[in-house]
């Protein structure tokens, strides 16, 4: 059994954008929501990088990883992740580096390899290039070039960024990035919070692989968890219903800004629609205190995680907060 108080708690934030509210709004939310994950002692907070997808507002991440770190203090901010087949490795290195000269020793630099978006959009994002997921280990390899110290003779210098030696994290959904992270050297984070299936298989082949490197002497893993906790089961069931029907339209091609909870969603739905719903969410941990805290137990004892990054969406932005409050209690050290 892993102890709950050995894991560091983080949050992974889409930034939704809620049914009758604004963009303005979400972004407000964000950053109340990491000032209070700051106070409660969470380790970092990431945006994702999403494109063309009603309902989130975090498509321009760097300019997000800034004003979250501009409105805090303390915990770590960065992107979880970006989506580098969108972008030159250039661009990204000098807007993190420069993230990382007004921020220091706070930025976190996560990588996908998906392009987290459709393919028109993709095109729109790269216009004429024919940049792929395929070309990803170059591009994270160019990446550490452009973000280590600028070597005599290198022609190609990103200025802010040499130097400034961003944390680099490879983020993934299958066996792909588990594989290239575990030759590397780096730290790993799998999307269980939307694609749990692989995840313990991933887990086991990064560890197995990995190669200590100047950045990590041994394996580091964090795990995504959609987290819902409120005082009793039953309302963290209702609150649910927010993002039972977020998960339901990302299933079914119908993107809406995140909805109001409503009573007894998956009982109102067909039967496949429901166990599909629990499939995305195969790794969430949605209940009352007790049941938060067994949920963690068991997600620590099937992954041995180093780190939890919470996944919270929920309607109402202070019982939002209030979740956030339930899970920090549950992984605090038990009074002897």
């Amino acid at each position: 059994m892993k102890a709950l108080e050995n894991i560091a708690l983080s949050m992974l934030d889409l930034v939704s954008v809620r049914e009758g509210g604004s963009v303005a709004e979400a972004l407000a939310i964000a950053l109340r929501t990491a000032q209070h994950a700051e106070r409660l002692g969470f380790a970092r907070y990431w945006l994702a990088e999403h494109h063309n997808m009603a309902g989130i507002a975090s498509s321009a991440t760097a300019v997000l990883v800034g004003y979250i770190a501009g409105g805090t203090r303390t915990i770590r901010v960065g992107s979880g992740g970006v989506m580098l087949p969108n972008h030159a490795p250039l661009v990204v290195a000098e807007a993190f580096g420069t993230l990382a000269e007004l921020y220091p020793d706070r930025i976190d630099l996560g990588l996908g390899r998906a392009p987290g978006t459709d393919q028109a959009t993709m095109r729109a994002l790269r216009r004429e290039r024919a940049e792929t997921a395929d070309d990803f280990p170059q591009d994270v390899a160019e990446l550490q070039r452009l973000l280590a110290p600028a070597q005599p003779g290198q022609r190609l210098i990103a200025m802010p960024g040499a130097g400034t030696n961003v944390p680099i994290w490879l983020l993934g959904s299958s066996l792909f990035s588990a594989q290239l992270a575990a030759e590397r050297g780096l730290p790993y984070a799998f999307a269980s919070h939307f694609a749990p299936r692989l995840v313990l298989q991933a887990l086991a082949l990064y560890r197995q692989h990995f190669k200590p490197s100047a950045t990590l002497s041994k394996p580091y893993v964090v795990i995504g968890v959609p987290l819902i906790a409120a005082p009793t089961d039953a309302e963290a069931d209702y609150l649910a219903s927010s993002t039972y029907q977020r998960v339901l339209g990302i299933l079914t091609g119908s993107r809406i800004g995140l909805q109001p909870p409503t009573e007894n969603f998956l009982a109102q739905r067909h039967p496949q629609e429901r166990a599909a719903i629990g499939d995305f969410l195969a790794a969430a941990v949605i209940g009352g205190p007790e049941t938060v805290r067994q949920g963690l137990q068991a997600l620590a004892d099937a992954t041995q995680a180093d780190e939890f990054m919470l996944v919270c969406d929920v309607y109402d932005s202070a019982l939002r907060l209030r979740s956030l409050d339930i899970a920090a209690a549950a992984v605090e050290p038990v009074a002897a």
